[in-house]
């Protein structure tokens, strides 16, 4: 049996990096972290308005430094931002550090949990499906470059896709 170690959520924006990332925590016992949350946290302000003041390349700055040091804390599970991984830092220090799962979910998904927008800078376009497909591909292969499992969590509830996961890693000779 190998120990787990910290796991690390990747993806679209819309496919349940933090509610399943939640719901992992609970059922492994591990402490949660979701990076935007910690970065409006420590701003004060929202990401939207990260975005307009500093630009994207301000706030992947601040994101950056923030996985940087997520990482470093041991035995848990991190939701990542969804383009966490345009960083190539970021890239290397999540596959080096932890267990890193790549959640999908179609567009049509993705549009249906991104209804309200107004949290996701990446998204204030007129055409939100048309902006999703692009940034699909621009980043799939990054997120498959880096995981170690992939999970789709179209049409699965939450707690279901979280057990799944764990089932999973147990199967695989994870201590769960």
């Amino acid at each position: 049996m190998t120990k787990l170690t910290s796991i690390f959520l990747v993806g679209p924006e819309g496919a349940g990096k933090s509610t399943v990332g939640l719901e992992m925590a609970d059922i492994l016992k591990m402490d949660f972290y979701d990076s935007d949350a910690i970065i409006e946290e420590r701003t004060g302000v929202s990401i939207s308005w990260i975005y307009d003041v500093e630009g994207e390349e301000g706030f992947r700055k601040r994101e950056q430094k923030v996985i940087e040091e997520l990482v470093e804390i041991p035995n848990i599970i991190l939701a990542t931002g969804g383009g966490a991984i345009l960083t190539p830092e970021n890239r290397t220090l999540l596959a080096a550090k932890g267990l890193v799962i790549y959640l999908k979910a179609t567009v049509e998904q993705q549009l249906t949990r991104t209804r309200r927008k107004d949290h996701r800078p990446g998204l204030q376009v007129d055409n939100i499906e048309a902006r999703l497909q692009e940034m699909r591909q621009e980043r799939a292969r990054l997120y498959e470059e880096i995981a170690d499992l992939v999970f789709t969590t179209d049409g699965h509830s939450i707690k279901n896709i979280a057990k799944e996961i764990c089932n999973n890693l147990s199967s695989q000779g994870f201590k769960i």
